[in-house]
C-alpha cells in the first residue's frame, strides 16, 4: 500500500504546506493577541492596586499624624495607641498592595509566554517534517 502523502505531486504538497503554514500563523497571532489582552488586563489590576496603595498610604499618614498630635496633646494612652495600631495596620496593607501591584507589572509577567512556546514547538515540528520528507 502506498502512502497517500508521498503519492501527491510536489506542487500540491507545497500548496498544502503553504496553506497550513498560513493557518498556523493566523492562529498563533490570534493566540498572541488574546494572551496580550489577558496580560494587559492583569497589568491594569496591578495599576489599580498601586493606586489603592497610594490612597491607603495617604490615609495612613493622616492617621499616624493624628496619633502624633493626640500623643502630644494628651498623656492618656488609650486613644493614642488605638490610632497608632490602626495606622500601622493600614501601612502594612498599603505595603502589601504596592508589592503585589509592582510584581504584576514586571515585564516577564506581560510577555505572551504560551504563544512563544507554541511558535517554537511549531517551528521545530515544521523543521522535522521537512527533514523527514
Amino acid at each position: 500500500m502506498t502512502d497517500p502523502v508521498r503519492s501527491q505531486n510536489p506542487a500540491t504538497l507545497a500548496t498544502d504546506a503553504l496553506r497550513l503554514s498560513g493557518d498556523l500563523v493566523r492562529k498563533e497571532i490570534a493566540l498572541a493577541k488574546a494572551e496580550m489582552r489577558r496580560n494587559l488586563s492583569h497589568a491594569g489590576a496591578g495599576l489599580g492596586m498601586i493606586v489603592a496603595a497610594a490612597v491607603i498610604g495617604i490615609v495612613t499618614l493622616n492617621v499616624l499624624t493624628a496619633a502624633l498630635v493626640a500623643a502630644l496633646a494628651e498623656t492618656d494612652l488609650g486613644p493614642i495607641w488605638s490610632a497608632v495600631i490602626v495606622g500601622v495596620v493600614l501601612a502594612i496593607l498599603a505595603y502589601g498592595l504596592l508589592r503585589k501591584g509592582l510584581a504584576d507589572l514586571k515585564p516577564e509577567n506581560l510577555m505572551p509566554t504560551r504563544t512563544v512556546e507554541n511558535v517554537q514547538r511549531d517551528a521545530n515540528t515544521v523543521k522535522e517534517a521537512y527533514h523527514d520528507a
